[in-house]
């Protein structure tokens, strides 16, 4: 892994994910977070201020050496202990139907294979567990896909990630059942970059 990726890309995240403007779709996607949580791309910890009180224990999926060391001061603070259990979302080293619910923020435009990491997911959460996720991703108008798909080159050799993402065809791809989207372009973005989805999904 470059110097770029493994050092500046984590730094560049921390800070243009933890805007104020992501806190709000934060927040939706926490709220009925229970049990034993599954965060894939823990990151530098962003979503911990916003755990509810039902959380018991987290259990954190997380590549980046620098990024779990950025959230160090944010797992000091969490209320609910926190678990670096792997590295790799699209192989989990976790026993099936383990978790009560888990939790993507921005996650899956930076895994490789995101089908197979929300397989993965699908196969942790007990039987109607829910997977709550706020992603960025493919636009649903023609014109902006256009721009995304050109774009693309550029955002995965800065930030390592995506635009093209399909995030409610992964999701029923993988057999989730989804109960709430909302989809929408982020006010204060560019709509090439601002098309997210925030929801949840079952695990039947």
């Amino acid at each position: 892994m470059s110097v770029y990726a493994n050092r500046i890309r984590p730094r560049l995240i921390d800070v243009t994910c933890g805007a104020t403007q992501a806190h709000p779709h934060r927040e939706r996607a926490c709220a009925g977070l229970r049990g034993r949580v599954l965060e894939i791309g823990f990151g530098s910890g962003l979503n911990v201020p916003f755990y509810p009180a039902a959380v018991a224990e987290v259990v954190a999926i997380e590549p980046s050496d620098a990024a779990w060391r950025l959230a160090s001061g944010r797992l000091a603070a969490s209320a609910a202990p926190v678990e670096r259990a792997g590295l790799d979302g699209q192989s989990l080293p976790l026993p099936a139907h383990s978790c009560d619910t888990a939790l993507t923020t921005w996650t899956l435009c930076a895994i490789p294979d995101p089908a197979a990491a929300v397989r993965e997911i699908r196969r942790v959460l007990k039987p109607g567990g829910t997977l709550h996720f706020a992603e960025h991703g493919l636009a649903p108008d023609a014109g902006v896909r256009r721009w995304q798909r050109w774009l693309n080159p550029l955002q995965r050799a800065v930030f390592g990630c995506r635009l093209t993402n399909p995030v409610a065809d992964l999701l029923t791809g993988a057999g989730f059942v989804i109960r709430e989207l909302d989809a929408f372009y982020e006010a204060r973005s560019p709509r090439p970059f601002g098309a997210q989805s925030v929801g949840v999904a079952v695990a039947p």
